[in-house]
Parts: structure tokens; C-alpha cells; sequence
């Protein structure tokens, strides 16, 4: 399914009539938390040791297999995300070193803030990108409270310039959500304001339903980025 088709679809999802019977200010506020964390709970039986697989396999390639950075959360609190290590130690050095010398990459790196063809990732990277298994660990994240499983991709601080919307400071980041399985790497960084804000307009049950329905479709067409 094309793009504009995944994202129309979602569209028309988000502004469908709630079922009948169906309140989202109840589960915005009372279940979606505890719902995220038993899922949470009843998914680590096969989660953790898939988890110690993919960090061993990750060392192997001489790398420290956990990786941390800051992202803006909730409310615009600091936290700190967690994923497998999916890139070289030096990436930052690297990253600018890239663009540098390739102008075009510059400017989708400005645009998308993302590259097609990422120096910066590793070969068992890739692999953990394209299946979006390194972000398994940000499971920790939600059992914390940092994050849900569904609701807007958390951002970096330095990326706040570039984002204009409002939506995404009301809600916990998420592991998946609506620009995720919408439009991925292919739309811009700046277009995920519009995607983040018709999540918090429309956000009930069935809407975080259809989303981790559709995610599982990205991850396995191996879409992930």
C-alpha cells in the first residue's frame, strides 16, 4: 500500500464517530497507562531473552549493545530513551563529516532529519532498523512512565525548532503511533506536527488499536527506520 493510501486510510480513521458506547477521555485517563503496562509485563517472557540475543549479537559487532539519549517528553520533561545500538561510536562526528561533503544529504537530513543512506549505521544496525527491533528496550521506558506504546515518535531537544505543533507536549511518546505506521522516513520531520495533533484530537481505544494492528504490518514489511 502506497504512502498517501496508508495515510488517507489513517486519516479517515482518526476522524470516524467513536463507537457507541465508547468515551476516550475515560481511556485517555484511566486505562490507556495500565493497559500499556500489562502489556508490557505479559509480553517480557519473550521480549527479555529475545532482547539478550539481539545485545549479544550487537557486542559481537564490538559495540556496547545499549545506547541512551535525551528526548522530549510529556508536558516537555527530559528523559532518557533507551534502544539497541544500532550505530558506530563516533556517529555524531561522522553524521557532520557526511554532510559536509554531500550536499544532497544535507539537505534531507534538514528536511526529514533522517538519511536513506545512514554512514552512521552499523551492519547488524541495519538489520535492528529495518525489523525496529533495536527500539524494543524502550519498553523499559513505558514500565517507567517516559513513554506508551502508542502516541507521538519523542523527539531530541535540538529538534524542537523544527517542530510546530502542540499536540505531542500532552501526551506520553510512543514506541509506535499514528506518523509511524502513517508515513515513516518518507514524510517530513516538520509534517509530523499534523500527524501528532489528529493523534491527541482522536485518541480512544480503537484508534491505539488500529495503529499497533497497522505497526505490525510495517515491521513486517521491514519498513522500519
Amino acid at each position: 500500500m502506497s504512502v498517501k493510501i496508508q495515510t488517507v486510510a489513517l486519516a479517515r480513521v482518526a476522524a470516524a464517530p467513536l463507537r457507541s458506547g465508547e468515551r476516550p477521555w475515560l481511556y485517555r485517563n484511566l486505562f490507556k497507562r495500565p493497559l500499556d503496562v500489562l502489556m508490557v509485563v505479559l509480553s517480557s517472557p519473550v521480549v527479555l531473552p529475545l532482547v539478550l540475543l539481539l545485545a549479544i549479537a550487537v557486542m559481537m559487532d564490538g559495540k556496547n549493545p545499549f545506547y541512551s539519549q535525551k528526548r522530549i517528553g510529556r508536558d516537555g520533561r527530559i528523559f532518557r530513551i533507551w534502544k539497541l545500538r544500532s550505530m558506530v561510536h563516533d556517529a555524531d562526528e561522522r553524521l557532520q563529516t557526511y554532510l559536509a561533503a554531500n550536499p544532497e544529504a544535507r539537505q534531507e537530513w534538514e528536511t526529514t532529519q533522517k538519511l536513506r543512506h545512514d554512514p552512521r549505521v552499523t551492519t547488524v544496525g541495519r538489520a535492528l532498523r529495518a525489523s525496529s527491533m533495536d527500539e524494543l528496550p524502550q519498553l523499559f521506558n513505558v514500565l517507567k512512565g517516559d513513554m506508551s506504546l502508542v502516541g507521538p515518535r519523542p523527539m531530541m531537544p535540538d529538534q524542537q525548532p523544527l517542530y510546530s505543533g502542540d499536540g505531542y507536549y500532552r501526551l506520553r511518546p510512543g514506541i509506535t503511533g499514528f506518523w509511524q505506521t502513517a508515513g515513516r522516513n518518507r514524510t517530513t520531520f516538520a509534517a509530523r506536527a499534523w500527524y501528532d495533533n489528529r493523534y491527541e484530537r482522536s485518541l480512544s481505544f480503537t484508534s491505539d488499536l488500529v495503529i499497533l494492528l497497522r505497526t505490525v504490518r510495517v515491521v513486517l514489511g521491514r519498513t522500519g527506520c
